[in-house]
C-alpha cells in the first residue's frame, strides 16, 4: 500500500455535501422557531445580547452567527451583528418577500429540531438524531460505534492524510505523537512520506485496539506503535518533538480545547512543534462558507465547532507557543503550527 500516493482528482466536491448538511437545518430552526432575524432587526446587538435576548446559549450561538455571516445575511460592526440587505428582503417577517412559511415545512426535521435544543442548552445530540445513540463522546467507548465512526475517518484521513504529509517540511523532527489519532492513517502517512520518523498514536481503548489492527495492515507497524490513554485524564507520553491534533480540537469547546495545548506544551520537547490540521474559518469569522457550514454539524454533534485562526493563535500563544503560522491543505482544512521555545 503506497500511503504516499495521491489521485489527480480533487475531492472536495464530494465532501462538502457531506460536510455542510446540517447547515440548512440551523437556518430553518432559527427562522422558524426563534424568527431570528425580525427579531434582531430593531437593533444590533453582539453574541452577549443575542443570548440573553433569545435564551441561547454560547457556543452553539456563536455557531450560528457565523455561519450567518459567511451566508451573507448578517454582518459584524461596532455594535454587534446586524442585518444585511438580503435578510432584511427575504428573512424578516413582514417584508413581502418574506421566506418564513417556505422554511416553516422544514421545521419537523429532526436535525432542525435538534438544533432548536442545541441552542438553548449547549447539549450536544446524536448522530442523525437517533435516540439509541450514547452522545458521540460516549458512544466512542463502545466497540460497534467506535469502529463504524473510526472507518468514516479512516477513509477520509487516506486523502487528508496524504496532502498534510506533503505540506509539511519535517526535517530536523524525529518522533511524533498523533493524539486522539483514530485509526493512525495521519501517522502512518506522515511517516510513509517522511521516513526518517517514528510515530505514536495515543488513544484510548477501544480505538486503541482497532488503531494496531489497521496500522499492522498496512505494513506501518514498524514505524507507527499506539498507546493507550486519555489525553483528557492521562499525561501524554514524553519524548516527543513533534505533536498532531488532526480534526480533533473542533470536537471540543474552548475550555478543553486549552487544557490540550496546555498538556501539549508541557510534554513537547524544547524546539518542538505542534501541528493542528483541522477546518480553521478566517480571522474574521464571516468565512469560509463550507467552513462555517461544517461548524454547524459540529456543534450540533460534538462538544466543539470550528475555530478561527484568530482564536487559534489566542490559545497557542496562551499556552506558551510561539511562531504562529498557517497554511492551506485540501477539502476546506488546513494546518495551523506553533513552536515550543528552546528554552
Amino acid at each position: 500500500m503506497d500511503l504516499t500516493r495521491l489521485p489527480a482528482t480533487d475531492p472536495t466536491s464530494v465532501y462538502r455535501p457531506r460536510d455542510g448538511l446540517y447547515a440548512v437545518d440551523l437556518l430553518a430552526a432559527a427562522l422558524v422557531e426563534f424568527d431570528f432575524f425580525t427579531r434582531l432587526a430593531a437593533q444590533p446587538t453582539d453574541l452577549a445580547g443575542v443570548c440573553r435576548t433569545f435564551g441561547l446559549q454560547e457556543r452553539p450561538a456563536d455557531v450560528m452567527l457565523t455561519l450567518f455571516c459567511a451566508q451573507g445575511f448578517l454582518r459584524r460592526s461596532d455594535v454587534g451583528f446586524e442585518l444585511t440587505a438580503v435578510a432584511r428582503d427575504y428573512l424578516v417577517r413582514g417584508s413581502i418577500f418574506f421566506v418564513g412559511p417556505y422554511y416553516a415545512t422544514l421545521k419537523d426535521r429532526p436535525v432542525a429540531r435538534d438544533f432548536v435544543t442545541v441552542l438553548r442548552t449547549g447539549r450536544t445530540a446524536n448522530w442523525s438524531s437517533s435516540q439509541r445513540e450514547k452522545p458521540w463522546s460516549e458512544a466512542m467507548l463502545t466497540a460497534e460505534f467506535a469502529t463504524h465512526f473510526t472507518a468514516a475517518m479512516d477513509c477520509r484521513g487516506a486523502y487528508l492524510g496524504g496532502v498534510l504529509a506533503a505540506k509539511l517540511e519535517l526535517a530536523g523532527f524525529s518522533r511524533l505523537l498523533d493524539i486522539a489519532g483514530g485509526s493512525g492513517i495521519y501517522a502512518c502517512t506522515l511517516t510513509a512520506r517522511h521516513p526518517h520518523l517514528r510515530a505514536t498514536v495515543f488513544e484510548r481503548p477501544p480505538v486503541d485496539r482497532i488503531a494496531q489492527t489497521l496500522i499492522a495492515e498496512r505494513g506501518c507497524a514498524g514505524a507507527v506503535e499506539v498507546a493507550a490513554g486519555d489525553m483528557f485524564t492521562d499525561p501524554l507520553p514524553g519524548g516527543h518533538d513533534l505533536h498532531l491534533y488532526s480534526n480533533v480540537l473542533h470536537d471540543w469547546d474552548t475550555p478543553k480545547v486549552r487544557q490540550l495545548l496546555a498538556a501539549s506544551f508541557a510534554a513537547l520537547t524544547p524546539g518542538g512543534m505542534l501541528i493542528v490540521h483541522d477546518a480553521h474559518l478566517n480571522a474574521a469569522k464571516d468565512g469560509p462558507l463550507p467552513v462555517a457550514e461544517y461548524s454547524a454539524l459540529l456543534m450540533n454533534i460534538t462538544e466543539g465547532k470550528c475555530y478561527s485562526l484568530a482564536e487559534m493563535e489566542t490559545f497557542l500563544g496562551a499556552a506558551g507557543f510561539g511562531d504562529v503560522r498557517y497554511q492551506p491543505t485540501a477539502i476546506d482544512r488546513s494546518i495551523v503550527t506553533a513552536r515550543k521555545p528552546r528554552g
